[in-house]
């Protein structure tokens, strides 16, 4: 179909697209002026999630964001919120709600405040702002000031309703870490009261970096063995080192000086002397190294003996250190379950509840539903477009040969004239021409 084809159509059709935009708009004029309108007030709040908590210091992750906003979006839709504008707004004293709410048409046992509450829950809604941590709440209703004192309300229980969750939150996490601590600390002195009792009956004590006073004296022990013991070289003294001297100078003098001559002599009393001297230094160095191996031979005695007292209490040693880990363990335990109850405990009595209220809501002056120059304007183009597809179907079901090439695509043959009926433009607004005709041969609709 040829854009040609197409307007020939809608215009064969024009009285019956004319017919459908005319009864659409006054469909559209009749549901504007007819419905009740529904107003819709805003009021936001914005959600602190980025700086860190104040108490423990935490900053949300970007994982957890999303999950977090849809539950804040749902709070604010729950049935406990509603209930706190029930009551905040004290509906159960208006009269108005008390009399639709006798005369309503439901089956269901509802109390007054469940009722109010589903109907709070039900025009409430929020949603974040795109690119911003500002939650938006709104609420819908017939009357403008019911609307907008709704939004302030709704605003101010979901407010509340975080900060009481978070302190009941922590309120109860804190007790339980104080549970825990007390027990860590039941079970801390039973480890320590278990290992002063072993330790009084093994007689064993650990140091701070455990290790028992036995294994410290054996370690000391172990390297006074390691040095190695190096006796003193003979004649290393200046006595000795002057007696050979002197030994020397005598044998020269002797060859030309004869036995009693008074120099050799003095010389000879002078060796004795200090060959005395030589004597006691070398039983002094004697003495010393003999101590020194005595010694080294001592410390190895003790050494193995202190090796022996060493291996036999052993598995005690060992048993006191599992019995010292614990103790650590526990201990550590203990500080961090009081360390977290306190911050707990702490963030109990906080005054935020991680939203900060924004400006009120301020009452709508124009209806959210219907906008009557929104629908007024879009039903003469879908009245339109409904009767262009009306005609295109009925041309469908029962095609027309409205020109040559329409002609020509029904029958292969060249077309020789077209014959004028001056008759049918007097007949043009007649009810058969908005119905299909008769079909002819082959089943191809024709033209009465």
């Amino acid at each position: 179909m040829s854009i040609i084809q197409f307007l020939r159509i809608v215009w064969a059709y024009r009285l019956m697209i004319l017919i459908s935009t005319v009864t659409v708009f006054v469909i559209g004029f009749a549901t504007v002026e007819l419905v009740q309108p529904r107003y819709e007030a805003q009021s936001r709040v914005m959600l602190d999630v980025i700086k860190p908590d104040p108490v423990t210091g935490q900053v949300m992750s970007t994982a957890f964001l999303r999950a977090y906003t849809k539950t804040q979006i749902e709070l604010v839709k729950d049935q406990q919120v509603a209930r706190r504008v029930v009551e905040d707004l004290k509906w159960r004293n208006n009269p108005n709600l008390m009399r639709e709410y006798r005369q309503r048409n439901s089956n269901l046992d509802l109390d007054f405040t469940k009722w109010a509450a589903q109907k709070v829950a039900a025009g409430a809604d929020a949603q974040l702002i795109q690119g911003s941590n500002i939650l938006e709440i709104t609420y819908t209703s017939f009357s403008p000031e019911q609307a907008k004192n709704v939004a302030d309300a709704l605003r101010k229980a979901y407010v509340e309703m975080t900060l009481e969750s978070r302190r009941a939150s922590a309120r109860r996490n804190a007790e339980w870490y104080e549970e825990q601590a007390n027990k860590a600390k039941g079970v801390l002195f039973k480890a320590e009261s278990d290992k002063a009792s072993f330790e009084r009956a093994s007689g064993i004590l650990l140091q701070d970096d455990k290790t028992d006073v036995d294994g410290a004296r054996l370690a000391a022990l172990a390297s006074q063995a390691g040095a190695p013991v190096v006796a003193a070289p003979a004649q290393t003294s200046p006595s000795a080192a002057a007696l050979a001297q002197l030994d020397a100078e005598i044998a020269e003098a002797s060859r030309s000086l004869g036995p009693n001559h008074p120099t050799l002599v003095a010389a000879k009393n002078r060796r004795t002397v200090l060959a005395a001297t030589v004597a006691r230094e070398q039983s002094s160095l004697n003495a010393a190294a003999g101590a020194a191996i005595s010694a080294a031979r001592a410390t190895s005695g003790m050494l193995e003996e202190q090796k022996g007292k060493v291996l036999a209490q052993r598995e005690k040693v060992e048993r006191l250190r599992l019995m010292q880990d614990e103790i650590n363990l526990r201990r550590d335990q203990y500080n961090k379950a009081l360390v977290r109850a306190a911050q707990l405990r702490q963030e109990a009595e906080v005054l935020e509840a991680g939203v900060v209220p924004l400006a009120n809501a301020i009452t709508p002056q124009s209806p959210v539903f219907p906008k009557k120059g929104l629908t007024l304007g879009a039903s003469i183009p879908v009245g339109a477009g409904l009767g262009v597809v009306m005609a295109l179907l009925i041309e469908l079901i029962g095609r027309r040969v409205r020109s040559a090439q329409d002609l020509q695509a029904v029958v292969n043959a060249p077309v020789l004239a077209v014959i004028h009926n001056p008759a049918r433009k007097r007949r043009r607004f007649a009810l058969p021409q908005l119905l299909p005709r008769g079909r002819g041969l082959l089943g191809r609709p024709v033209r009465a």
